[in-house]
């Protein structure tokens, strides 16, 4: 109980929260998270898009204005729509990624699922990620939810963490602890 109280703690966890009691009033968890999973793949991948949602110059207008078209364009439902939009005019955009982290992470807690947050260097395939999440079930005994973010200064493998349990099998660090060893050799 305490993770969960952690997890809706703030802003991003009283708005996830807050959708997640909607979504599951309205039967539409699924559909929130699969349109909140995409919302947060666009937001990965483009840095215009990253700059927008972050940027304290752009007004609630302007940026109500431009998340709408993006969420018209990827399809994402009513629901969901009107809770970024939403967002949006409160001037909480900014905070988005964090309450799509906290509302999948309500998800998957609600289903029974263990939630993995995984750093790549860039964004893995869907094959890449069902093989992940089938080794990490294999791990831990659970189903597992994966939430993904992109980070292009680990420079390649994955940092993938569970609760309070990571595994760092990325590039820089495996470079890092290379040049500590070198340095205590010579």
């Amino acid at each position: 109980m305490a993770a969960a109280d952690t997890m809706t703690s703030g802003v991003a966890g009283r708005y996830a929260s807050a959708l997640f009691d909607l979504a599951k009033t309205a039967g539409s968890t699924d559909a929130v998270a699969a349109n909140l999973g995409a919302l947060s793949g666009l937001i990965a991948e483009s840095a215009d898009l990253k700059q927008m949602i972050e940027s304290p110059i752009l007004s609630a207008d302007d940026q109500g204005k431009a998340i709408s078209a993006v969420l018209e364009k990827a399809g994402a439902d009513a629901l969901t729509s009107n809770f970024v939009k939403l967002t949006a005019k409160n001037r909480r955009l900014f905070a988005l990624p964090a309450m799509i982290k906290a509302f999948l992470a309500l998800v998957a807690e609600d289903k029974g699922e263990v939630t993995a947050e995984v750093t790549a260097a860039h964004p893995l395939s869907d094959e890449q990620t069902k093989d992940l999440q089938a080794t990490i079930k294999a791990a831990v005994g659970q189903d597992v939810s994966v939430t993904t973010d992109i980070d292009p200064a680990i420079l390649g493998g994955l940092i993938v963490k569970i609760g309070s349990k990571m595994i760092d099998a990325s590039v820089k660090t495996r470079l890092n602890s290379m040049k500590f060893a070198m340095k205590e050799v010579g």
